[in-house]
């Protein structure tokens, strides 16, 4: 595992309890960042320390990312604790009920767009004015492959991964000049639990878009979040970053 530098930054990652959230704050942790998890799995998140606590300075706290006030109560208490946050990754979200448009429930749409989409709205509304105040902030917001080219009977979660991204370029744009860089990852499948739960044809269909004829590891997104997440990532800011396996041609 190449080694970036965050040493001495300070970071929050959102879903961090499992998966590529857990992957990543893994990843910062080793290149020597701390890290707060924020995640609204309790217990996922007391599994997480006993795996994270021995290898650097790792925090976690019960957060529910689509309640302004959950977001705001535990942002102070970094702040708090750290003075400042120089690394946000909105991770959290979910894939949702699988259907077809016709036959998606409202209740499923409004769903997907709150945690996967208006979630991170919320965080970065309620974090990147302390970038600013620092003048140095990175942003890195997980989106998804098929938030560029749609997802077959998976429109909620699509839609909002497509918004990530536009949010990801407009907020880009608003702080271009504060020392704060955002930019958002665009992965195809990813090999996480979230696949475990869904059916083997749902699975081969994702595997077999993918060039390299299967899903991403976790731990390959982390690494590039970690280089997005560092001083080192200078110039680029409002991208999308593909790790699709040579899925997307864009």
């Amino acid at each position: 595992m190449n080694k970036l530098d965050l040493i001495g930054r300070t970071a929050i990652v959102t879903g961090g309890a499992k998966g590529i959230g857990l992957a990543i704050a893994t990843r910062f942790i080793h290149s020597g960042a701390n890290v707060t998890i924020w995640d609204i799995d309790e217990d996922r998140l007391k599994q997480s320390i006993d795996l994270l606590e021995n290898k650097g300075a790792v925090k976690t706290e019960v957060v529910d990312v689509t309640n302004k006030k959950s977001i705001e109560a535990a942002t102070n208490k970094v702040l708090e604790s750290e003075n400042k946050i120089d690394i946000l990754v909105n991770n959290a979200g979910a894939v949702g009920t699988l259907a077809p448009v016709w036959e998606q429930p409202i209740e499923n749409w409004e769903k997907m767009l709150r945690l996967n989409l208006t979630s991170a709205f919320m965080c970065c509304q309620i974090i990147v004015p302390s970038m600013i105040s620092k003048k140095y902030g990175r942003v890195v917001n997980i989106a998804s492959n098929g938030g560029k080219i749609g997802i077959k009977n998976n429109s909620g979660y699509a839609a909002a991964k497509a918004g990530l991204i536009s949010l990801t370029k407009s907020l880009s744009k608003e702080v271009a000049k504060t020392g704060v860089l955002v930019n958002c990852i665009t992965p195809g499948g990813a090999n996480t639990e979230l696949f475990d739960k869904l059916s083997n044809e749902y699975r081969t269909t994702i595997e077999e878009g993918m060039e390299l004829g299967r899903l991403v590891e976790p731990a390959e997104i982390a690494a590039l979040a970690a280089w997005l997440a560092s001083e080192e990532c200078s110039f680029s800011t409002g991208a999308a970053f593909d790790i699709s396996g040579g899925r997307a041609d864009y």
